[in-house]
């Protein structure tokens, strides 16, 4: 049975038979924002949420970020940009997937963070069924889902367009998932990763 993650909610990240998940997909799903159009019919407006990554040391410091203009670093792997959301209604998959491999990410990396930013300035309370996965599989095939956390249509997400959503961070050689859900007020990734270094680590 997946979790149903709550804000500041902590798992452990570890399989029903005991053994640690090591690899795993963070997605994130989201649909076309209906409006009306020139006539008064229903019309779709397409969606670019981004979902991004920053690794930072245990002094806090940026390593790296992964996004949709640098898709690959250590034990960090993103499928690539979506530009436009589920505009048919909800498909069941993630627009954009983060594939995480513990054991490749380097001994100096010790919070994964995750955000989420709205590129076109779309406020996320407009955004349709808005959520993230954590599951077991890949980014065209989902094997076991571990936790879900429900983004969509919350108040306190009004007037927003960027979220910090979750981190992965090593505690005692082991690493741990928090779910954050924090909106912040920024505009722009390098923003919101300086409200991560201030506020989240």
């Amino acid at each position: 049975m997946a979790i149903n993650l709550s804000k500041g909610q902590k798992i452990n990240l570890k399989k029903e038979n005991g053994s640690n998940l090591t690899s795993f997909c963070i997605g994130a799903n989201w649909g076309a924002i209906e409006t009306k159009g020139f006539f008064g019919g229903p019309k779709k407006e397409a969606v670019d949420l981004d979902l991004s990554v920053g690794t930072f040391d245990s002094n806090k410091n940026l390593v790296d970020v992964i996004y949709f203009g640098n898709l690959n670093s250590a034990g960090v792997v993103h499928s690539g940009d979506d530009t436009v959301g589920d505009v048919d209604g909800d498909d069941g998959l993630d627009n954009e997937i983060i594939q995480i491999n513990l054991p490749q990410i380097p001994a100096n990396i010790d919070n994964v963070v995750f955000v989420l930013n709205s590129y076109q300035g779309q406020d996320f309370a407009t955004i349709p069924f808005a959520s993230i996965r954590l599951y077991e599989g890949t980014p065209s095939r989902v094997n076991n889902i571990v936790a879900t956390y429900n983004i969509a249509s919350d108040a306190q997400f009004a007037g927003f367009v960027s979220m910090i959503l979750g981190k992965l961070y090593r505690r005692n050689g082991e690493w741990k998932f928090s779910a954050i859900g924090e909106p912040t007020r920024d505009r722009k990734l390098e923003q919101t990763l300086q409200t991560v270094q201030k506020k989240y680590l």
